[in-house]
């Protein structure tokens, strides 16, 4: 049975991939014909027609689960209350990236809330690792910590919680990385990807390590209500620390179904509001003048918060996410803009190592790459860049004398966290782990060849068929004066996007190019004018050495195309200017 017919009869584009519709056809009868823009952009995402209404306003009132349905979140919310009521000393451990930080700071807001005093701790990138250590958890013990939780981090933590144990000290990790069968020795263990977690809980697996610490809030204030603890004081609202949920959320790269959109959505209306003075004054030093995005989280903000553990300070993005100082939030903040350029300097020099070494493995499903001296908190976002370049996963290992760290990005439909729990299991790794899209890891030297050879065994197959059928997802075709504001502000009306709800993607055309050249770091930009003299301004991020810039570049006046990409608006002139930013083009010889 033949498949669909390609969108603008594009069979093979520029970067060689077919043309398709997201969902079905719009002019296709289906016996549903919604009468807006919207319905068809969130069916195409999976949702049913059902709970349209549901998820054209996603709210927490809609998708918020009983924490209760997760393995071990009463008992962990019961620990913390019993803290709590005994004014226990307690600790948070979270990770270095902006889901523990933000992970650490609404946990902290919320005790503080409560009447604790909570202190953060955040381990340093290159001199501890990821993750808790033995020699850290003991010495927040002996520094007077009774209790630990661990965020965005611990669900591999064996040895570290044994040693935490054998102190005295209880630990609860709230972590959404994969487990092994066997779990660390803890209080509690709250993790939606627990192999043993119940059909509901494990329905959650999507959520960031921010979510998870959101639902355990949810299930503490629950158990201190049920004490009696807000009789004569009143109850603390979590509402406010979602811009903390929505943040880690997009930062993370979390899939934006079902109770992450809900996160998202209403997240970003609490941001707009101001409430947290750390995320002001970064919003600021970001050059964000706007209501933020989710774009903006993942873009604008994420990065500088990042910064701080990739190349300065790890413990900064926590200080400025829970800080009521405006002085300290806006010398914070300056910091991290400062460290996220000098992370932009650090990360191009190792790219470019790395694509070096990625053209030489177009036989491998998936790329390992390796150097001595790579800065160990720039591979991730590298790691990300060669995937999205060569559409396969990528692992970037950063060495330093016989031991290296690395970092690996996934393309959809590739488990890339099993695969590496699975080298872990087989001996190939000194420690790693992760989730479907990312994983981190550490290697000796002299297993690099054979972790390879373990990834390609147990990756290649589902590799091979993620790209065996390479289409683009279109979800609109409009003509080259058809790309507006009110076209932006329709299809943003189907968002918040992201991971797992892919912003829409529109075909412009038929044009031609009066007008290609270079500008920025590498970006060709573009005007294309249609048969009825319409014209249209697009641009290619960083595509000037790619096939689809030099396309561009060399297609000339005479020619036709379709260009593909994302409706955006064009901040430089106004309100109902729209841009298109280009992800593929398609020559249309013959068409007119």
């Amino acid at each position: 049975m033949q498949g669909p017919p390609p969108i603008c009869g594009v069979t093979r584009s520029v970067l060689g991939q077919a043309w398709r519709w997201r969902g079905p056809a719009a002019d296709s009868d289906d016996g549903f014909a919604p009468d807006e823009l919207i319905d068809r952009l969130l069916i195409a995402r999976g949702c049913a027609r059902d709970a349209l209404g549901l998820h054209r306003q996603p709210t927490l009132r809609g998708f918020m689960p009983d924490p209760s349905r997760f393995r071990d979140m009463d008992c962990a919310a019961a620990r913390l209350a019993d803290a709590i009521d005994a004014g226990e000393a307690i600790a948070v451990f979270g990770d270095y990236d902006v889901d523990g930080a933000t992970s650490a700071a609404l946990l902290i807001r919320l005790l503080r809330e409560l009447g604790a005093a909570p202190r953060a701790y955040i381990p340093d990138r290159l001199m501890e690792g990821y993750g808790p250590s033995g020699a850290a958890l003991v010495r927040l013990a002996q520094e007077g910590a009774r209790l630990v939780v661990t965020v965005d981090c611990g669900a591999q933590a064996f040895e570290a919680l044994a040693e935490a144990k054998g102190v005295g000290l209880d630990v609860i990790v709230v972590d959404h990385h994969k487990c092994a069968t066997a779990l660390p020795d803890a209080v509690a263990i709250v993790n939606p990807n627990r192999l043993d977690e119940s059909a509901e809980g494990a329905a959650h697996g999507h959520l960031a390590a921010v979510g998870v610490a959101f639902l355990l809030g949810a299930a503490l204030l629950r158990e201190l209500r049920r004490r009696g603890r807000f009789a004569d004081r009143p109850e603390p609202s979590l509402l406010p620390l979602l811009d903390l949920v929505a943040l880690g959320t997009v930062a993370d790269v979390a899939a934006l179904r079902g109770l992450n959109r809900a996160f998202v959505t209403q997240g970003l209306k609490v941001m707009d509001k101001g409430g947290n003075i750390g995320l002001v004054a970064l919003a600021r030093a970001a050059g964000l003048k706007r209501v933020a995005t989710a774009s903006d989280l993942g873009f604008a903000l994420g990065p500088r918060i990042n910064a701080g553990g990739r190349v300065g300070r790890a413990d900064l993005g926590v200080r400025l996410l829970t800080t009521d100082d405006e002085d300290e939030a806006a010398a914070i903040a300056a910091e991290l803009d400062a460290l996220n350029r000098e992370r932009r300097a650090i990360e191009q020099a190792v790219s470019e190592a790395a694509v070096e070494q990625a053209l030489r493995q177009d036989n491998r499903a998936v790329i390992l790459v390796a150097g001595a001296g790579w800065h160990p908190g720039v591979i991730g976002i590298v790691a990300g860049r060669l995937k999205e370049r060569f559409g396969r996963p990528a692992l970037v290992v950063a060495m330093e004398g016989g031991t290296g760290k690395g970092s690996g990005r996934s393309i959809s439909g590739v488990d890339l966290g099993a695969a590496v729990l699975a080298a872990k299991d087989e001996g190939h790794l000194v420690a790693g782990g992760g989730h479907a899209m990312a994983a981190g890891l550490t290697v000796a030297a002299d297993r690099l060849e054979a972790l390879g050879a373990c990834l390609e065994a147990r990756l290649s197959d589902a590799v091979g068929r993620a790209r065996q059928d390479r289409a683009l997802s279109f979800d609109a075709v409009v003509a080259p004066g058809g790309v507006t504001g009110a076209l932006v502000d329709a299809l943003d009306a189907g968002g918040p996007y992201g991971a797992g709800w892919p912003a829409p993607r529109v075909a412009a055309g038929r044009v031609r190019l009066t007008r290609a050249d270079t500008v920025g770091d590498g970006h060709v930009r573009v005007v294309a004018t249609g048969a009825d003299g319409r014209s249209l301004k697009a641009v290619a991020f960083r595509q000037r050495d790619t096939a689809l810039g030099q396309a561009l570049l060399g297609a000339g006046p005479g020619r036709w195309l379709w260009l593909a990409g994302r409706a955006r608006r064009d901040e430089w002139t106004g309100r109902e200017a729209a841009e298109l930013h280009i992800d593929d083009a398609a020559f249309a010889d013959g068409c007119g």
